[in-house]
């Protein structure tokens, strides 16, 4: 297929690399034209939080947090891509490119969370999970590469058929070989959120005997209300492009760019950046300095403590107050 300049005697192949502007009748990969603003708008919120997590990661000595900045730039190079599709919208190269990496770029999110909801479990100790910290990361940090493989090459599988009618059968197998590696990210997602269900039941309700009464409590669900922002965003994001790539790279779904804003760069931005806000080096530090700096609390002042309280909403509502001394002297004794 090509598509020809008006009073140009020049001549642009479908598939082609070489830029030329966008002519009326023509349809692109996209079915559309990607919007440069839209698309510059996400490359330089992106970059603002990459920037920042890469100085927040420094400053504060947690190297795992790497992995927020690391998503940043995957998602900046899929949507410079779209840069670059604004400019040339015929050009295959930035359209590939862009479909891969937005795809990829959430699971380094979520492996970010991951390794936060372990390092909760490790300060509050092992009965406020039913994992251990450390298989909690063999478990999902493993299905997360997972993911990631799989994703990564259903899409370049999937992508380098696309526009070419000869490849409809590679495109088909790479497509489903992607929806099966966001399925399988959904169902760990899914899986982690009752294990953090778990853990925010154990640990604000059920008073675990851990240090739980010694920790900064505030900070303790600030840090945590983050977490459960950005895996809920992260989900919905999760969900609507399972169903963009089930209904077909033809389908009205594929070719709407406004949910692609919506439900995709609009879910990933907050996701990411909700952790420079509340960045898990600093606000961990402070959560463990305080734990540390007091004894456990034992099981069987817990037990009695649990006989005494009469709800769980009784004891959330101690969550960010300090105990009475007669309550301090029974706790630490």
């Amino acid at each position: 297929m090509s598509a020809s300049g008006h009073g140009s005697s020049e001549t642009q192949t479908y598939g082609s690399d070489t830029c030329h502007a966008y002519v009326d009748g023509v349809s692109t990969s996209y079915g559309y034209v990607p919007s440069l603003a839209a698309a510059s708008t996400f490359v330089a919120l992106f970059g603002a939080s990459m920037l920042g997590h890469a100085i927040q990661m420094v400053w504060f000595r947690t190297w795992w947090c790497s992995v927020f900045s690391l998503g940043c730039l995957v998602e900046i190079l899929g949507w410079a891509a779209r840069i670059w599709s604004a400019k040339c919208p015929y050009a295959q190269t930035p359209y590939l490119m862009q479909i891969t990496t937005l795809i990829i770029a959430p699971t380094f999110f979520t492996a970010g969370i991951y390794v936060l909801l372990a390092r909760f479990i490790r300060i509050f100790g092992p009965q406020s999970s039913i994992l251990s910290p450390k298989l909690y990361l063999w478990i999902f940090c493993t299905c997360d590469i997972i993911s990631l493989v799989v994703q990564a090459a259903g899409g370049g599988m999937a992508s380098s058929g696309a526009g070419d009618s000869s490849s409809s059968s590679s495109q088909s197998t790479g497509t489903h070989i992607m929806v099966g590696g966001i399925i399988f990210q959904l169902v760990a997602i899914t899986v982690f959120v009752a294990l953090g269900a778990d853990f925010a039941w154990r640990v604000f309700c059920r008073e675990v005997p851990c240090r739980r009464g010694n920790a900064h409590m505030p900070v303790v669900i600030a840090l945590f209300s983050a977490m459960v922002f950005s895996v809920l965003l992260i989900y919905i994001r999760s969900i609507y492009r399972t169903i963009e790539l089930l209904h077909g790279w033809t389908s009205s779904t594929m070719r709407n760019e406004k949910l692609l804003i919506g439900l995709d760069g609009a879910m990933m931005v907050p996701a990411v950046i909700i952790f420079n806000l509340f960045h898990p080096g600093q606000l961990l530090r402070k959560i463990e300095m305080r734990a540390n700096s007091v004894p456990m609390v034992s099981e069987q002042t817990l037990v009695l403590e649990d006989l005494e309280a009469d709800s769980c909403g009784d004891k959330l509502g101690l969550l960010g107050t300090e105990h009475d001394s007669a309550n301090n002297g029974s706790r630490y004794n």
